[in-house]
């Protein structure tokens, strides 16, 4: 839940953060109803979909060599790091490899893993998150500690609510693979572009914050997921 300001992590204690620090202040019983809805749609899901998250996971184990699970640490609400729950689309080694960031054509990705990223069934695991609290169904998608780390000080507030599965800036957001597929630098390229086109939908969205604001997000990520354009 929303923290009082003065519990609140030195780095995010800023005047920066303070406006939206209040907006969620005055919202406190939306932001109970959101955690409900998370732990009860969470606990469903991980029933509904263990017998198909099962499938998943022996046509990875059958496609490559490697854990079922990628457990990259990400960081959550007040600069918590954690280890996301994800199916491994990429072959083993890939953070030995490559970016901390994938580009669409990323040759790391596996045959399974192209069509799980596809339809973003590599997110299933991530209801496991949800219901331990360290990410919440919508909500700002959670970064790499080292991106975390280039933060202007306004993007500390996306960090007042836990890390998300979906948001507005992932279903809005497309020219992210274009960008990043044609760079030379794919950090900085992130960093300085990529990041900061995003952060434009996660502050509005925590300014203009409505339970009822993420159940329609919800929404347009599945018709997202189906093929419609919100770019």
């Amino acid at each position: 839940m929303l923290r009082k300001w003065e519990e609140l992590p030195a780095f995010m204690r800023t005047p920066e953060v303070r406006p939206y620090w209040e907006i969620l202040n005055k919202k406190r019983g939306q932001l109970i109803l959101k955690r409900v809805f998370d732990i009860s749609a969470a606990s469903i899901l991980s029933v509904v979909l263990a017998l198909p998250m099962t499938v998943i996971a022996v046509m990875i184990k059958r496609d490559s060599p490697g854990p079922v699970f990628y457990r990259q640490e990400r960081v959550t609400s007040y600069g918590k790091r954690f280890r996301i729950h994800k199916f491994r689309t990429m072959v083993a080694n890939a953070d030995q490899v490559g970016s901390a960031v994938t580009v669409g054509a990323d040759p790391r990705i596996t045959r399974v893993g192209a069509k799980l990223r596809h339809l973003r069934l590599d997110e299933l695991p991530q209801v496991l998150d949800v219901i331990q609290g360290t990410m919440s169904f919508v909500g700002t998608r959670p970064e790499v500690t080292k991106y975390v780390e280039c933060y202007k000080p306004e993007y500390n507030a996306t960090l007042l609510m836990p890390a998300g599965i979906t948001s507005e800036a992932s279903i809005r957001y497309t020219d992210e693979d274009k960008l990043l597929s044609a760079a030379a630098n794919v950090d900085d390229v992130y960093v300085n572009q990529v990041l900061p086109a995003k952060m434009i939908w996660n502050l509005e969205s925590i300014r203009n914050y409505r339970f009822l604001g993420e159940l329609l997000t919800m929404i347009r990520t599945v018709l997202a997921v189906l093929g419609k354009n919100y770019s």
